[in-house]
């Protein structure tokens, strides 16, 4: 918050996933069960399922918002296949650039 305030952004915390959503430049989501906890995963969809992010979702956000998730994803749950393809999605150009940004670091920490 402090950044935030001192840079003039603002930062809002918010647990409703259309509040999150309305009039968003970005939305960003993540697997909700994480590699070795596989077995919760069927908990987690119960948990998380509000915030799927799907066209309902995208369509309360800025026109030219952009969708990221820093994959491997799980379609159809986390984000549904209309949005990952969608031409609001930046996923793969994400999945990309980190490519490079991870061979950057190599590089200067050889």
């Amino acid at each position: 918050q402090k950044d935030a305030t001192e840079t003039g952004a603002t930062l809002a915390v918010v647990k409703d996933p259309e509040e999150a959503a309305a009039d968003a430049d970005v939305i960003y989501t993540d697997v909700w069960a994480s590699m070795g906890q596989e077995d919760q995963a069927p908990e987690k969809e119960q948990q998380f399922l509000a915030y799927q992010v799907n066209s309902r979702l995208l369509s309360l956000a800025k026109k030219d918002a952009i969708v990221l998730h820093c994959l491997p994803a799980k379609r159809g749950k986390e984000i549904t296949d209309e949005v990952m393809d969608g031409p609001q999605s930046v996923v793969f150009d994400e999945a990309e650039n980190r490519l490079h940004a991870h061979k950057a670091i190599m590089a200067l920490t050889m």
